[in-house]
């Protein structure tokens, strides 16, 4: 079978930002992820590219329940009442009822929330599908650290479907950055997930921002440091600001183009905001 490609959902028009993966497994086809409401019509379009339609796929893979993964998933479930919605026990009941997930994202987004991920639709329980060790025929695991809900999946031939717990990166680019939005982000629990992931071995990475890495032990080896280095920066006081003008640097070698997809999908002041969450935690833990 060939190496997966991601579905470009063209998030604000921009190519590379945010993906969603089309895969066959043993229950029929299904999607991992599925991207924010506002991308619903491109991903029709991109099935259709396919040959198929949205009542074609029977089953959504969902990774976690952030906004840019699975904000799409209500409104699939109400125009295909027959979808299937797989995700982790604690994040299914943010899908039967997002009141709480739509409240904390507005909170964080303000204004620029319903152009960012349009409308949060529930979905009723009967679609709603515990996950466990096995699903569809893929291996699934937890993997907590960028959220307390994240479960990957691996298929037979190795593709780690990631989610966030791989990172960012922008591909073609050897450049992979950690997302640690708050409130859930744990620097420990994703260290332990990543040494998870790196005892499984997986053949290839498949990214949800953005693309398939086929080199996963140097990728994530970097995610892991830029992990330890990114909580060092805050615990050593960095300021927002000073936080958001290192990673603009940092990203200053990129072509612009992709510099700019890299902070569409990982916003600099997000990254920062949970990072001095996970700091103030452990400091009044101690």
């Amino acid at each position: 079978m060939p190496a997966p490609e991601p579905l470009d959902l063209l998030h604000l028009g921009r190519e590379r930002v945010i993906g969603s993966y089309l895969l066959e497994t043993d229950g029929g086809p299904a999607l991992f992820d599925c991207g924010p409401a506002t991308t619903v019509e491109t991903l029709k379009r991109r099935l259709a590219e396919r040959g198929l339609t949205l009542p074609d796929v029977r089953h959504l893979l969902l990774s976690h329940v952030h906004l840019d993964h699975a904000g799409a998933a209500g409104l699939l479930v109400r125009e295909h009442p027959g979808l299937a919605v797989h995700v982790s026990a604690i994040g299914a009941p943010h899908l039967v009822d997002p009141t709480r997930l739509e409240r904390s994202a507005r909170r964080l987004y303000g204004d620029m929330f319903d152009t960012l991920w349009g409308e949060l639709a529930p979905i009723p329980r009967a679609n709603v599908n515990i996950v466990g060790d096995r699903v569809l025929g893929l291996e699934c695991f937890p993997t907590p650290g960028h959220a307390s809900h994240h479960v990957c999946y691996v298929d037979r031939e190795g593709t780690l479907y990631a989610g966030d717990a791989a990172g960012v990166r922008i591909q073609p680019a050897n450049y992979v950055l950690p997302p640690t939005p708050p409130p859930e982000f744990d620097l420990d629990a994703w260290l332990r997930t990543l040494t998870e992931i790196v005892r499984r071995a997986p053949a290839r990475l498949a990214l949800i921002h953005f693309g398939v890495a086929h080199d996963p032990e140097p990728h994530l080896a970097q995610l892991r440091e830029r992990l330890a280095a990114w909580t060092s920066e805050v615990e050593d006081g960095a300021t927002q600001d000073e936080f958001i003008a290192a990673r603009q640097a940092d990203a200053a070698a990129l072509p612009p183009g992709d510099a700019a997809g890299y902070e569409q999908a990982i916003p600099f002041w997000q990254s920062y905001l949970g990072l001095a969450r996970y700091v103030e935690k452990q400091r009044a833990a101690a």
